[in-house]
């Protein structure tokens, strides 16, 4: 397993996309703090692309690396490697390299210029969004042998919980605005990552006007100790369920 995690990790950080992704995040989150006026303004800079970037090259590499690495994993599976072990070790190398890419592009400029609570948040936050949305790109890879439409299916997952969660939290609110609502839309909430992460950081920053609706339920039924604790639990839980449902798959699939 470990010989499998290092091939896979040394082969993603070798990739010019990640090579790319990093110095994109390192140059990116630099000038934001060089031009901003305090720290805490270049976090809030910094959080579309921890919300919209990170998840996106997460899923969608992670997606194309599986695909172009079919026939690597088809050999393995031909060897006495338990299929489990395998699909996990794959896992692990993926969110290995790209965690470290999002470390050394944006974790070490947010500890240079904010080596606080917050700061330490949107690092975890990132790390978080990483390894959640390769878990996706794994779940969604599993499910087709067409490359063309795996990759259409991670990049609509992305949409759906990057863009379209908020508008449909938002229609739901319009047409049952006569009914108590704030309890279905907590755990409505919950069902996306990208949302809770965003208001893991708002929180720590205390920024309420910006969590919007959603963020506002937390604060309203929650301390920002619980609320925090809570959000991540349920981070950790979006992790292991579609990683779950993707070892059930691998584990039956005619290869």
């Amino acid at each position: 397993m470990k010989k499998i995690i290092k091939y896979v990790m040394l082969d993603i950080l070798r990739s010019k996309v990640v090579i790319g992704y990093t110095l994109f995040l390192l140059t990116v989150s630099l000038s934001v703090f060089s031009l901003e006026d305090s720290a805490d303004k270049g976090l809030l800079s910094l959080l579309n692309i921890v919300l919209f970037i990170v998840p996106l090259v997460a899923i969608i590499f992670s997606t194309i690396y599986v695909y172009n690495s079919a026939e690597f994993i088809e050999l393995l599976v031909s060897q006495p490697i338990k299929r489990t072990t395998l699909w996990l070790s794959v896992f692990t190398g993926l969110t290995s390299a790209l965690s470290l890419a999002w470390f050394i592009g944006a974790g070490i400029p947010i500890l240079l210029y904010q080596p606080d609570s917050t700061g330490i948040t949107m690092i975890i936050v990132g790390l978080l969004l990483t390894v959640i949305f390769v878990s996706i790109a794994l779940l969604a890879s599993v499910k087709t042998r067409d490359k063309a439409k795996g990759i259409g299916l991670s990049v609509l997952l992305w949409f759906y919980f990057s863009i379209i969660f908020d508008g449909l939290v938002l229609f739901v609110l319009f047409q049952l605005q006569d009914y108590p609502m704030e309890k279905p839309m907590l755990v409505f909430t919950t069902l996306n990552p990208v949302d809770l992460g965003r208001i893991m950081i708002l929180l720590q920053m205390d920024m309420s006007a910006l969590m919007g609706y959603t963020g506002a339920i937390f604060r309203e039924f929650f301390d920002t100790g619980t609320d925090t604790t809570l959000a991540t639990i349920i981070l950790f839980i979006s992790i292991l369920f579609p990683l779950w449902l993707s070892v059930r798959s691998f584990a039956k699939k005619d290869l």
